[in-house]
């Protein structure tokens, strides 16, 4: 029998578990990563009341998820119940140790095809490199554990299963977090990864890096609501230690190690998070050692920076394209250039200043005079709710909602309820905000094909962590009572948290087509999805407000 043809059980609590039955024998298999390696465990327990005996071939690989096989090959060394399996393209040896079985080294190549990538439009052939066959062979009732790894340590499997199991019961068992969904908060564990010495997170799986923006984005929800105070604050201190001329770091660059400054909102964003995380954790001490880093922000923004960055002479904040977070670029054009003053970088700027001026140790006033003066020449010119104001561009996105959702906003509840209502009514789907409302030209309801994928990005399909400041937004303005809190959570939540299986089982895609049927499409898992929706369950759906939140809020009025 073949267990890859055998459809089986598959269920997740705190691992993901495959059931299957062949005749009278049952086959239960748990896969689980020790925290923080490169290493996965394979534990099977199987059932039976007759002599069985179980083969198993690992296809192997050894490239950047981006690349495929180009001249690669293996070499394979055994000792004892290791087999080593050493790539000539000089990247990790990869380990396999499976005590109690056989091997064989009857090695070959496998040619594949990935239809996920196929439809993409993506580069979908493969060879893997079949390394052998190990087989157990055993009676009874038995369980036994294969290690696969890139690692130089020794392993008790044993140990590693029930360390790892007792780590995500604590996960678990964090005060709000024992309120939330349990498949999200162990979704939001996997996003968690070190950068040198310092955590840091994954923007998404299967092919995303760790990028400024939606590392800041994320971080309320991955690491805030969930009580990891301590890694929040190093994600914050690893990126602001690359602070250069007031920019915080896009990008990460995998293989050259470069660092990518192309962000407008990023230095933004960061002003707020740290925000955020002192509403949690009122860690002073903390702000006085970054407060140097903050106030460059503002003042290179002040300024002038790279990239166009720099407060225009109406206190609005002015930018090149490309540097918002619809930033697909194809060939030499970005396909949302949204250059000069998008909206929600205005939203973000007048909140960061706020912010300073809540914060600020020396109580001179100067950030709080730029707040009034940005607040007042925006409104003069936001009258027909704007995508972006120098271009007077009039396109219905989704963007204008952080105009009401962040702490501190520019407009008055008239206002924010036009603009909650147009999103509501234009942009709304069971799985999140539309990047543009249906009756603009531009509208692409469907994510596929090489280029039109690209072009469909930011104008139609449909991004789920927009929905978490849509349900701020609307809390804030109609206001938080229960009732409301219910109405929010069973018309704007319910439907895409009761379909977590969708495409990664426990998680949230990165995005879904615009058109119905909302197929899932991109990143299987991706962190500020999964962040938004934990974030505003706990904060605005069950009202669990930050500890700290009120001191701030009486010091701000």
């Amino acid at each position: 029998y073949r267990l890859s043809e055998n459809i089986g059980i598959f269920r997740q609590h705190l691992f993901p578990e495959h059931v299957y039955r062949v005749e009278d024998i049952t086959i239960n298999r748990k896969i689980f990563m020790p925290y923080g390696e490169n290493t996965t465990i394979l534990r099977y327990e199987i059932k039976s009341d007759r002599e069985f005996s179980l083969s198993f071939t690992p296809l192997i690989n050894s490239r950047h998820f981006y690349d495929t096989k180009e001249n690669l090959s293996f070499s394979i060394a055994k000792e004892g119940q290791e087999i080593r399996y050493k790539p000539n393209n000089n990247e990790s040896v990869i380990r396999i140790i499976a005590p109690l079985s056989s091997f064989s080294q009857d090695t070959g190549w496998r040619e594949i095809e990935y239809e996920v990538d196929r439809m993409r439009g993506d580069s979908f052939s493969d060879s893997l490199f079949a390394g052998g066959e190990f087989k157990i062979e055993g009676k009874d009732n038995m369980a036994f554990y294969i290690v696969l790894t890139v690692e130089h340590r020794d392993y008790d499997p044993v140990y590693e299963f029930e360390k790892e199991m007792r780590r995500r019961e604590v996960l678990l068992d964090k005060g709000v977090v024992s309120h939330l969904p349990l498949h999200l908060t162990l979704a939001s564990d996997s996003f968690i990864v070190r950068r040198n010495e310092l955590k840091s997170i994954i923007a998404g799986y299967h092919w995303f890096g760790d990028w400024g923006r939606d590392s800041l984005i994320s971080l309320p929800g991955l690491l805030l609501v969930t009580r990891r105070y301590e890694e929040a604050k190093e994600i914050l201190l690893n990126l602001v230690r690359y602070e250069n001329n007031g920019l915080i770091p896009n990008a990460f660059i995998d293989r050259s190690g470069d660092v990518i400054y192309n962000t407008v909102d990023a230095p933004l964003w960061f002003i707020d998070r740290v925000y955020q995380y002192l509403k949690y954790t009122n860690d002073m001490d903390f702000l006085m050692h970054i407060w140097e880093k903050m106030a460059s922000i503002v003042d290179n923004y002040i300024k002038g920076t790279y990239y166009g960055i720099k407060m225009d002479d109406d206190y609005l904040l002015s930018h090149d394209a490309g540097l918002t977070w619809m930033d697909v670029k194809l060939g030499d054009n970005f396909i949302t250039p949204r250059a000069r003053k998008a909206v929600e970088i205005q939203a973000l700027w007048y909140n960061a200043l706020r912010i300073m001026d809540l914060l600020t140790p020396d109580g001179e006033g100067k950030y709080r005079e730029i707040a009034d003066l940005t607040k007042e020449n925006f409104l003069s010119e936001y009258d027909r709710q704007y995508d972006v104001l120098d271009t007077k561009d009039c396109s219905c996105r989704p963007n204008k909602i952080f105009l009401v959702a962040l702490d501190f906003s520019m407009v008055d509840n008239t206002m924010g309820e036009k603009i909650i209502r147009d999103v509501e009514e234009r942009l709304l789907t069971p799985y999140g905000l539309r990047t543009l409302d249906r009756e603009n030209p531009l509208y692409k309801g469907k994510y596929l094909g090489e280029f039109n994928k690209d072009i469909a990005y930011h104008n139609g399909t449909v991004w789920p962590w927009l929905i978490g400041y849509f349900v701020r937004a609307f809390l804030k303005v109609k206001g938080y009572d229960e009732r409301l809190r219910i109405y929010a959570f069973e018309n704007y939540l319910k439907t895409l948290l009761s379909n977590l299986g969708e495409g990664c089982i426990g998680s949230i895609n990165e995005i879904f087509d615009g058109d119905e049927p909302y197929t899932p499409r991109g990143c299987i898992s991706q962190a500020w999805s999964v962040a938004e929706i934990l974030r505003t369950l706990a904060e605005d759906i069950l009202y669990i407000r930050p500890p700290y939140e009120k001191h701030f809020l009486n010091n701000a009025l």
